[in-house]
């Protein structure tokens, strides 16, 4: 087994639980388990293929990634319960999950295409768009919407990765090294609070003023 496989099963699996998670706030049965572990864990995965023309999508080329985000959903759904804080597990499982996937999503693109521009867009897709659909499919508040890095976060796991690759770093290496990255970014925003600067609102418009 590669390391991208290896990154691929691990990413899965940490968006799975993530989505797991989720449905244990909203106290759903375990079918919803299921379900919010599977759309999370190979949402993004399936955006990047799709995108890339890789088609069949990974997981009917091998349904094993199926079974791994049902098996997460199961296993959250016995013990989830037992966790202190489930939203402290899901952010920080999110951020491991997004710091391995930002990489496993640049080097899938940056082997179909050899662009460095594209592998940061897939590496960037495939981190976060699983996300996206869990917060929206649970009533969650997106994760786009929230003031610390999110998106930053996997565009420099990303880029570092790719960067690392090109100068001639080893597969091992390069995907260390941007996982790492990512980490500490994404890290340090829940940790720290890390923000970028925002756009500065201008005064409130009636709508029907535009007209």
């Amino acid at each position: 087994m590669s390391v991208l496989d290896l990154l691929d099963y691990a990413g899965v699996a940490v968006f799975a639980a993530t989505g797991a998670l989720s449905a244990s706030r909203k106290q759903l049965d375990i079918i919803g388990y299921i379900f919010l572990a599977s759309i999370t864990g190979i949402g993004g995965g399936t955006l990047r293929d799709v995108i890339l023309g890789a088609t069949p999508v990974f997981w009917v080329k091998n349904p094993l990634y199926l079974v791994i985000c049902a098996s997460v959903g199961v296993i959250l759904f016995l013990s989830s319960h037992r966790l202190d804080s489930r939203y402290r597990a899901l952010v920080w499982l999110d951020a491991i999950g997004l710091s391995a996937y930002c990489v496993m999503g640049a080097a899938k693109g940056l082997s179909a295409t050899g662009s460095p521009v594209v592998a940061l867009v897939t590496g960037m897709l495939t981190a976060t768009f699983g996300g996206i659909l869990r917060d929206l499919l649970a009533g969650e508040p997106s994760v786009l919407l929230r003031p610390e890095i999110y998106v930053t976060a996997a565009l420099t796991g990303s880029a570092v990765f790719t960067l690392a690759t090109l100068a001639g770093l080893p597969l091992i290496a390069a995907s260390a090294l941007g996982i790492v990255c990512a980490f500490i970014v994404r890290g340090g925003a829940l940790k720290f609070g890390w923000t970028l600067p925002t756009g500065k609102a201008g005064p409130g418009r009636n709508p029907d003023d535009v007209l």
